[in-house]
């Protein structure tokens, strides 16, 4: 399993907020079951490689439905972990966790 980090921005909307195209985005990968996490700056999904491209792919095109956007900027971050058998965010998370407080 892969986790991906996704953003995706349109441009030229005459609006300062974009939150409308990114809730389309987001239910791209709702669609399609992939579990994700929506953060402040970007959204996190984790899956099959193969299927977060095709979702990628779909994200980006989704902003354009719409008609009014004739441009966007999409940014892709890939972890595609084979040395472990579950890489997950909540896995990532939670080493992360357990090594701060250790840190202490």
């Amino acid at each position: 399993m892969a986790i991906m980090e996704i953003n995706v921005v349109p441009i030229g909307t005459g609006k300062t907020s974009v939150s409308n195209y990114v809730v389309d985005a987001v239910k791209v990968l709702e669609r399609r079951g992939l579990k994700h996490l929506v953060g402040p700056m970007s959204t996190v999904a984790e899956g099959p490689l193969n299927e977060l491209f095709d979702a990628a792919r779909e994200m980006h095109e989704e902003v354009f439905a719409g008609g009014d956007v004739m441009r966007a900027i999409t940014s892709l971050r890939i972890d595609d972990r084979r040395d472990i058998e579950e890489n997950t965010m909540e896995r990532k998370v939670k080493s992360l966790k357990e090594k701060v407080k250790y840190k202490k």
